[in-house]
């Protein structure tokens, strides 16, 4: 069920929400914030409006939905313009941070992550100024536990002993592995928000396209054989999203019955294209660069869908692809595999990097055709919970409590 946020008065609590640059995923939870909040937005960059170079796609990007319709927003003067934002200390510089927290008469504000030079910035005048402080990211614990006791050591007393201690008020989780995360770095239950990682819900379902017929046919357009059941993976062509042990399981299914459709681009496509050459694999498709109003169409062909990443903070394809009711593989390195993959009900989690069982979950799905469909409705009942009104609702009720 669908969580709708409570209309209510909030004109006493003013927000600021202050993010990198318009993120597509961001968009509609802005909108339906400002719908019941007294919010403002500010970016410190604008390079994803005018479509930049994305360094991991390997070209410029300029997404085909609105990202900044439905609410009121800003953005300041960027000294690193033009620069990649890719969640590097200095990707953006904005001094300008300072006068607009010090002028502002919003009670909290919200930021998603600390990871860059402006927010610390920012983190220094909204304490000098007596605001609250909330911070909302995804880091999951379990890549914590990778790292070297010198990098743990480091990030304990600048997380637990400075910056979760000394300068954030509310830490809002976006799912297990998050809620654990705070907590390993001493944030106590209290102070913890519920914001789930959630994308247009609504969109995507309506977007679904359920007519076999159309579903052929759109088929047929992308030259994909109708009778073959697709195997999708959507993301970018790069090292940590691991799309070789997915082509290595594929070839290991060694059946002609499938069809494997890689939805994205990125610097590996010569690799990629290598790989599949040299082992003469057929039945592949490369798409290139998606957009959002094109993905719906892969999404509603589908018949599993599979993350295989080794560092993936939350994973937002997965969402995408429950909410066209798609059974789902992930790997046990994705963020939200503790809480939308229930194993053996709506798909499986694997153990990172081992093809050999990333392959043995493809069969049972695939050969067993209404396993596959039970765990396609299963997804979409888990992925309701998950919607951008929960978030809304959740922080309404923080900013009330």
């Amino acid at each position: 069920m669908q969580t709708t946020p409570v209309k209510r008065e909030t004109e006493n609590v003013k927000v600021l929400y202050v993010l990198s640059h318009p993120i597509q995923y961001f968009s509609q939870l802005l909108k339906e914030l400002s719908e019941v909040i007294d919010m403002e937005v500010c970016y410190y960059s604008d390079i994803s409006i005018k479509g930049g170079m994305d360094k991991d796609f390997g070209q410029k990007i300029a997404w085909d939905i609105p990202l900044l319709e439905g609410y009121k927003y800003f953005f300041l003067k960027n000294y690193r313009a033009g620069h990649v934002v890719n969640n590097k200390f200095l990707d953006v510089w904005n001094p300008g941070v300072w006068k607009v927290v010090q002028k502002s008469d919003a009670k909290v504000i919200i930021v998603n992550d600390w990871t860059y030079s402006s927010t610390w910035l920012l983190f220094l005048i909204a304490r000098m100024k007596g605001k609250k402080v909330w911070v909302r990211a995804d880091n999951p614990v379990s890549l914590e536990y990778q790292k070297s006791k010198k990098v743990l050591a480091i990030k304990k007393l600048v997380l637990k002993h400075i910056l979760f201690k000394w300068f954030i008020d509310k830490c809002m989780y976006t799912g297990l592995q998050s809620r654990e995360f705070y907590k390993f770095y001493g944030v106590p239950e209290k102070r913890l928000v519920f914001t789930p990682h959630a994308v247009n819900n609504e969109f995507f379902q309506a977007a679904n396209i359920k007519d076999k017929s159309e579903l052929q046919r759109i088929k047929s357009e992308k030259k994909i054989p109708v009778e073959k059941k697709i195997i999708l993976f959507v993301g970018k062509y790069i090292s940590r999203k691991r799309p070789f042990d997915l082509l290595q399981a594929f070839a290991s299914l060694n059946s002609n019955d499938y069809y494997l459709v890689l939805a994205g681009e990125g610097l590996l496509r010569p690799d990629i294209e290598k790989w599949i050459a040299e082992r003469k694999l057929q039945n592949v498709l490369l798409t290139g660069f998606v957009n959002q109003s094109e993905l719906p169409l892969y999404y509603s062909m589908a018949d599993v869908f599979v993350l295989c990443s080794d560092v993936e903070t939350w994973g937002l394809a997965v969402n995408e692809a429950m909410n066209f009711a798609k059974p789902v593989i992930v790997s046990d390195s994705c963020g939200c595999s503790s809480d939308l993959v229930k194993h053996g009900q709506n798909g499986f989690v694997f153990k990172t990097g081992d093809t050999e069982q990333l392959t043995t979950c493809l069969k049972k799905l695939l050969e067993d055709d209404r396993f596959r469909e039970n765990a396609g409705m299963r997804s979409l009942e888990i992925i309701n919970g998950y919607s951008v009104g929960s978030i809304v609702s959740n922080i309404q009720t923080a900013l009330h409590s």
